[in-house]
């Protein structure tokens, strides 16, 4: 695997693409004493005329790449780990081989761990964090790294057969709004309020908004701790955290996709389709 610098990418591109379909798995963490996943669909997002600059992310740079640096990232990786597999198992959904696929904001290769040659040929890597990159997991399939912002993806429009992204969009701040959007629920309980930091400050998922504190005094924490455990806290003593993962997918055209049929060859109509299973017996018995 070579590392790519964005001055040194070649010119290539983008073409989005996201899958839909909740699925329930467990969440290895390391802080859980119960662990509950649900599923739920949010309403379509609203559009945007305009870019907000809401997050620092050079900030996000920084904290992924502290992230990454930690003696034992893999410690920290449980959520990202779980979303990769759940996404990656979104793309074996689709029966077709992807020449080119891009990772968008790929961290240290969560998707790309879980995809085989037969379901991708090469496989590119973009994530901020330099650190995140030369940190990698073990994969199958061929990659290449390629240091940019997620913002800013030196890509040439057209260039990928798939494009996945698993846990980084939500800090990028020109994203566009006005799509159907479906979303998973995956409930974590923690020990207490600063374990669920702790956790958030390792995952590199520390708060980069330009309006952010700049310190909180500990009295403030404690206070905050407090009145969260109060509120939403488990009868074990144990406060959850709720993570929303939404999920979004689309292909473009291909010779090899299914074609609708012609307009009045179908041979049932829809209000037959109550009665199918005692169509298809009685021709059964004509047989």
């Amino acid at each position: 695997m070579r590392l790519l610098y964005r001055g040194e990418m070649l010119r290539l591109g983008v073409l989005c693409l996201w899958r839909r379909r909740p699925l329930v798995f467990g969440v290895p963490a390391k802080n859980l004493g119960l662990r509950k996943v649900a599923s739920g669909v949010s309403p379509p997002g609203s559009t945007s005329p305009r870019a907000l600059n809401i997050f620092d992310r050079d900030l996000k740079r920084k904290q992924k790449n502290w992230a990454a640096r930690q003696p034992e990232p893999m410690k920290f990786d449980y959520l990202k780990e779980e979303v990769g597999s759940r996404i990656a198992d979104r793309v074996y959904d689709i029966a077709r081989k992807f020449s080119l696929a891009l990772d968008v904001g790929c961290g240290r290769g969560y998707i790309a761990q879980h995809l085989n040659k037969e379901t991708v040929g090469k496989f590119f890597q973009v994530d901020i964090a330099e650190n995140a990159l030369k940190n990698t997991l073990e994969m199958e399939i061929p990659t290449v790294s390629v240091l940019a912002d997620e913002e800013f993806l030196p890509f040439r429009e057209n260039t990928f057969d798939l494009v996945v992204s698993s846990l980084s969009l939500h800090w990028v701040n020109d994203l566009p709004r006005a799509l159907e959007q479906d979303t998973d629920e995956i409930q974590v309980n923690y020990p207490g309020m600063f374990e669920l930091m702790e956790d958030l400050q390792g995952m590199g998922e520390s708060n980069c908004a330009w309006n952010r504190k700049a310190l909180l005094h500990r009295d403030t924490m404690l206070a905050a701790a407090a009145v969260y455990g109060e509120m939403y806290g488990n009868e074990d003593g144990s406060v959850p955290a709720t993570y929303q993962i939404y999920y979004m997918i689309g292909w473009k055209y291909h010779d090899s996709q299914a074609q609708p049929a012609e307009r009045g060859s179908a041979t049932v109509s829809f209000g037959e389709l109550g009665k199918i299973n005692n169509l298809m017996s009685q021709e059964k018995k004509s047989q």
